[in-house]
């Protein structure tokens, strides 16, 4: 059922957040060179690579850590903006409509980060599609700001926070239902719109 479901839910996110995604297009565009779009490989159900979607924030050929840090000098100025609001994530919901992602399930991570899971956490993980959304994504809504505070945000991201994520990825797997999704969902909803 939640398959059927969430595939709606996604065409209506589209429908309503069409107008404003074209907007964040048209700035992104506008305001820095380069793709509107950022397409990058991350790891999907039973560890099928895909491509997710998300509008860019960061300059074009820019290089540095494979984690970004608030304060970033390779995020755009609009950039901070739409990672600050999350709209930057919203292309999302085209991943949901193709099947490669769910409204809520684990964060996608890279393959070198999903490498660095716990063990036995992995296959757990990577049993259901990943998600735009999940509770650890509500709990590390600052993460940039904690990364930023770190001499090495890569490393702190390896070693503390993506254990904690994995922990709170299998509590979700194990746990997860359609009420709790819909509870995760109104949580994310209100953490976007109330900071």
């Amino acid at each position: 059922m939640k398959r059927p479901l969430e595939l709606l839910l996604a065409l209506l996110g589209v429908v309503l957040l069409g107008p404003i995604m074209i907007v964040t297009a048209a700035a992104v565009r506008c305001t820095s060179r380069g793709p509107v779009l950022f397409r990058q490989e991350r790891v999907g159900l039973r560890g099928r690579p895909f491509r997710i979607t998300k509008f860019r924030t960061m300059r074009t050929g820019a290089r540095g850590p494979r984690v970004t840090a608030s304060r970033d000098p390779r995020i755009t100025g609009i950039g901070k903006c739409l990672r600050a609001t999350k709209l930057d994530e919203t292309p999302q919901l085209f991943n949901v409509i193709r099947g490669d992602m769910s409204l809520v399930g684990p964060r996608p991570e890279l393959a070198e980060f999903a490498d660095q899971w716990p063990a036995g956490s992995r296959e757990i993980i990577l049993s259901i599609r990943p998600g735009i959304t999940d509770p650890a994504s509500i709990e590390y809504r600052r993460e940039e700001d904690e990364l930023a505070a770190c001499p090495d945000p890569q490393q702190h991201y390896i070693e503390v926070i993506l254990p904690r994520k994995a922990a709170h990825y299998v509590a979700y797997v194990q746990s997860r239902s359609l009420r709790g999704d819909c509870a995760i969902l109104a949580r994310t909803l209100r953490a976007v719109l109330v900071g």
